[in-house]
């Protein structure tokens, strides 16, 4: 080609280019083919005006020998690498000579932010004191704790003991009220209550130590075994502590069913304490029942002696009465005067009867006729009399004043009283003589149905529970605290 088609070529245009047309490329799979681009016109610098627009001539095809491939980029940081754009295949763009300036980037450009490659991971400070701690709260008390219960710790055996406090059937009114009682609220203590407390108060602790001197069953391993075997020189605040530990009460307050397990570092010691624990419930049951006939006897006593008293009152003040009036009896003694009264209302008519046959037969002058009329004049004298002792008592004698009315009034009251104090007395003889006979059988009484029994495996301590419950509550521990600790710490 000519130097004049060459410097065409390579003049610089001012307005935007339009895009060269397709120039023939070399036929076949040669490297010298670049891909397809388009190609973008670079923006005029800012101080130059723009010119006319200069139509470019079309490139001269050239030989493929003569066209060189693009010089590959510089090398660049590691960077994402961006999701692959589609290309557009275009016509291939005329090579330019060395002499052409290439178009500046823009001005706002800056390179993408490179992240400097992450550190392999390396074992810090924290790391370590998380192991030691770890070591420290867990392992270190988990392992002494095992040692000190497969070395120190001494075989305990267990005794079983079950019973309840049953009552004799047909208890009574009260007992039928009792299940009605439960719904409302009112009910006591019952005889199970009372003999689960009594099982893990110190009075027991002080019977059975008296007997069987607990110390000394419970110290046999004492001080090789500081942890579960008792010190002989405690106080006996010391020994309800330590029993409450060995004697295990488990109770069912519907069924009123006490199920014991009894600690032992020996079989028969474990039954032997067993044993004494029945032995000193049976005795509370006892108490109770005996403490009830005595409460029932005084009371049945007391009723009885009131009654006696009320009786005897009651009669005193009737007899007074009679003694006073001397009036046996009132009712009687109206009834004898009615039967007075009417006798001599009978003799009044029979009187007058006669008295008119006398008057009709006879003249006025016989003497028959005035003895008819004085006997008709004394009967209604002695009736009117009678009459008058209806109400005032005493007849024609007058030494005993007051009425008919009132004496039968105080008579019936008095009379009344001395039948209540009657019924009393005999009422309180009758709960008198049910007490003797409720006191002379037991109400109440222990019913065991579990007897202590004799243990052949020693079942306590339980080491392997023992030893995962304490490694399960150090390792929760250790974590909480833990992350407690790192929350506070990254927090600041």
């Amino acid at each position: 080609m000519s130097d004049k088609t060459s410097a065409a070529r390579t003049e610089p245009v001012a307005g935007p280019a339009k895009p060269a047309p397709a120039a023939p490329g070399p036929v076949g799979n040669s490297p010298a083919a670049p891909a397809p681009a388009v190609v973008k016109p670079a923006p005029p610098p800012a101080e130059s005006k723009p010119a006319a627009p200069v139509t470019p001539k079309p490139p001269a095809p050239k030989p493929a020998a003569e066209t060189s491939p693009p010089k590959p980029a510089a090398p660049r940081p590691a960077a994402p690498a961006p999701k692959p754009a589609e290309t557009k295949p275009v016509a291939p763009a005329a090579a330019k000579p060395p002499a052409a300036p290439a178009a500046p980037p823009p001005a706002d450009s800056k390179p993408a932010p490179v992240r400097p490659p992450i550190a392999a991971a390396a074992v810090q400070m924290r790391h370590r004191g998380m192991v030691i701690s770890f070591l420290l709260v867990v392992l270190l008390p988990v392992m002494l704790a095992a040692g000190y219960l497969w070395t120190f710790a001494a075989d305990q055996y267990a005794s079983q003991v079950g019973f309840t406090v049953r009552q004799e059937e047909g208890a009574g009114a009260s007992g039928l009220l009792g299940g009605l009682a439960q719904f409302t609220g009112t009910t006591g203590a019952r005889d199970s209550d009372i003999l689960y407390e009594f099982i893990r108060s110190q009075q027991i602790v002080e019977n059975i130590d008296r007997r069987i001197d607990l110390p000394a069953v419970y110290g046999r391993s004492w001080p090789g075994d500081p942890v579960f075997a008792y010190n002989p020189e405690g106080r006996i605040e010391d020994l309800l502590r330590y029993w409450q530990r060995m004697v295990r009460v488990s109770y069912d307050a519907a069924s009123g069913l006490i199920e014991l397990r009894v600690l032992a570092f020996s079989a028969d010691e474990a039954q032997l304490v067993a044993r004494e624990i029945v032995t000193e419930s049976q005795e509370m049951i006892n108490a109770l029942n005996a403490s009830a006939r005595d409460d029932v006897m005084r009371h049945a006593v007391t009723d009885l002696e009131i009654a006696l008293v009320r009786l005897k009152g009651a009669r005193e003040a009737l007899t007074g009465f009679r003694t006073r009036t001397r009036v046996v009896d009132p009712a009687s003694d109206i009834q004898s005067q009615s039967g007075v009264l009417a006798s001599l209302q009978q003799q009044l008519a029979q009187a007058l009867i006669e008295h008119d046959m006398l008057r009709e037969t006879t003249n006025t002058a016989d003497p028959r006729l005035a003895q008819a009329r004085r006997r008709i004049e004394v009967i209604r004298t002695r009736i009117n009399e009678e009459r008058s002792n209806l109400v005032v008592p005493g007849g024609i004698e007058g030494d005993v004043a007051g009425d008919y009315p009132s004496l039968i009034a105080e008579f019936e009251s008095l009379t009344v009283d001395r039948e209540f104090a009657e019924e009393t007395y005999r009422a309180a003889l009758t709960a008198l003589d049910l007490a003797r006979a409720k006191a002379s059988r037991q109400s109440r009484y222990l019913a065991a149905y579990v007897t202590p029994t004799l243990p052949q495996t020693a079942e306590y301590p339980q080491r392997l529970v023992l030893t995962a419950l304490l490694a399960f509550f150090l390792t929760l521990a250790w974590a909480t605290g833990a992350l407690v600790y790192y929350s506070i710490r990254d927090r600041r």
